[in-house]
């Protein structure tokens, strides 16, 4: 049994080992792109659990948040790092274990892994002992970690993995190649004939020279002709490769289930921080939101959708951060306003701040405080499926039903551009019973519409309208405005602009 766990406070906790599917909500927000950048270069760690499984209470939130407060501190984040790193060639090394055939050479590789592990523990708890560390979670793990490298089962290990390294490295022999003969044997005070030649036209050097001496790599296997040779040598020095042997069978099972699991858990916190870091080099700002679970006056300032920036980045293109406030009854966001305008990209956005914030993350905005949902429910505009043998609108009717026979009052929902597919009249009608039914659970919504009629409903809820640039209202500025929804004033703008009103038609026409 683990003692400390840094994504969950109690170590035992079922969910840190459970497995969790993709949530379906993920593709209409974007996170999935997200998340599975993340995972490209980490699928060993298994990550996707703890980036799809909301947190269910804000104190659990908060113990993540500490650990990335942690973070922020340069040194600590470097030290946590290296550690990573090393961990990681010391498994690489235990893997290759498999494809050597060598019985020796295995043994060798099986000592270096060791060392690693050793090398990575010792300087994360001297790197550790100099931080001061306010999460939860850092503290218990780097009291768990003192306590385990001053303990005399590791002292033991280490100092039989450094005995073994230090006399590995002062073994000596000669080999001796004739014809297809290999000759080993112990070494004897022979002269070192290399060196007497390179003393001997050392004379005739004339400034810096090319060096013709070859190297193998570290990861380097080796053929059956050098097998041989090492199986040789072993029989020369026996009492040495038996050590190697006891160590080797002593310590089979050498990493601590502790911080093995600390290192594998550690990757939510650096993988997060290693995609967020080119955005905020960028410009981006990112932080760590205010979370409730009782409080549903919501508000975020300067939100952005993180997966389109991830793409900005490596263009030349702005993006426009945008900021929203709801308050006292107000539970619904009515977005209206003309098509490209950043709509549905604010909805996606309101549904990626809080699925981050329910798992700890910093999430994409200057400052927020958000809701602890149970449930997020998104319906967004898809293409009519031909294999269901419905129409678009009976697979709309029959998805938002479904929806809200399971979402409570802690739930929240995200409505894209529905009922599209039916006239004006019908939409309006259908649209009203389904927002009544939203009011009537007292939930949150972010709904996206053609129907200026919805954020004039009542009380809870709030108008948000995409701005245009009042000089030419064809130009977006991408920007969401708290006001009353001005459809048909902007509709008259844009046909002012191109000589289509009443009014112009009649003068063109009367010409």
């Amino acid at each position: 049994m683990i003692s400390v766990s840094v994504l969950f406070e109690n170590p035992s906790e079922p969910r840190r080992t459970a497995a969790r599917g993709i949530p379906p909500y993920f593709t209409d927000i974007n996170l999935d792109q997200v998340v599975d950048t993340i995972l490209k270069d980490r699928a060993f760690y298994e990550l996707e659990r703890h980036f799809y499984r909301p947190l269910e209470s804000v104190d659990e939130i908060s113990y993540r948040q500490e650990v990335f407060r942690d973070l922020e501190t340069p040194e600590l984040l470097k030290a946590l790092s290296l550690f990573s790193e090393r961990m990681r060639r010391m498994r690489r090394n235990l893997e290759s274990l498999e494809k050597i055939y060598s019985t020796w050479h295995r043994k060798g590789w099986f000592l270096e892994a060791a060392k690693d592990y050793r090398d990575a523990v010792i300087t994360l708890a001297h790197e550790m002992r100099g931080c001061a560390l306010n999460s939860r979670a850092l503290r218990r793990f780097n009291s768990f970690l003192q306590n385990y490298v001053a303990g005399e089962s590791f002292g033991r290990f280490s100092t039989e993995a450094d005995g073994l390294t230090r006399d590995m490295a002062e073994v000596q022999y000669n080999i001796t190649i004739k014809d297809l003969t290999v000759k080993v044997q112990k070494y004897a005070g022979e002269p070192d004939y290399g060196a007497d030649i390179d003393t001997t036209f050392r004379r005739f050097s004339q400034g810096g020279v090319k060096s013709y001496l070859g190297k193998y790599s570290e990861s380097a296997g080796i053929d059956h002709v050098q097998a041989e040779i090492l199986e040789c040598v072993a029989k020369l020095f026996p009492e040495l490769f038996r050590r190697l042997l006891t160590f080797c069978s002593t310590h089979e099972s050498f990493i601590d289930e502790t911080i093995d699991i600390f290192e594998r858990e550690l990757q939510f916190y650096l993988s997060w921080l290693e995609y967020i870091e080119p955005l905020r080099k960028a410009g981006f700002c990112l932080s760590l939101p205010t979370v409730s679970m009782n409080d549903k006056a919501v508000f975020a300032r300067g939100i952005f959708d993180i997966a389109l920036a991830k793409k900005v980045v490596l263009s030349v293109h702005p993006i426009v951060k945008n900021d929203f406030s709801i308050s006292g009854y107000e539970r619904v966001l009515v977005v209206t306003g003309p098509n490209q305008g950043g709509k549905t990209t604010f909805a996606r956005v309101f549904g990626q701040l809080h699925h981050l914030a329910s798992i700890g993350c910093l999430v994409p905005a200057e400052e927020a405080k958000l809701f602890l949902f149970d449930t997020i429910f998104s319906h967004f505009e898809r293409e009519e499926s031909m294999k269901s043998h419905r129409g678009k609108l009976h697979e709309e009717l029959v998805a938002i039903h479904a929806s809200l026979e399971k979402a409570t009052s802690r739930s929240i929902l995200i409505l894209n551009e529905v009922f599209t597919s039916t006239t004006l009249k019908d939409s309006i009608f259908l649209s009203r019973r389904v927002m009544d039914q939203i009011a009537d659970l007292d939930a949150i919504c972010v709904c996206v519409t053609f129907l200026d009629e919805l954020a004039t409903l009542g009380e809870k809820f709030a108008s948000f309208v995409v701005a245009v640039d009042p000089k030419d209202p064809a130009i977006r500025t991408f920007k969401i405005e708290r006001r009353p929804a001005d459809g048909l004033a902007y509709a008259r703008a844009l046909a002012e602009k191109h000589g289509l009103t009443y009014e112009q038609l009649r003068e063109r026409i009367a010409l």
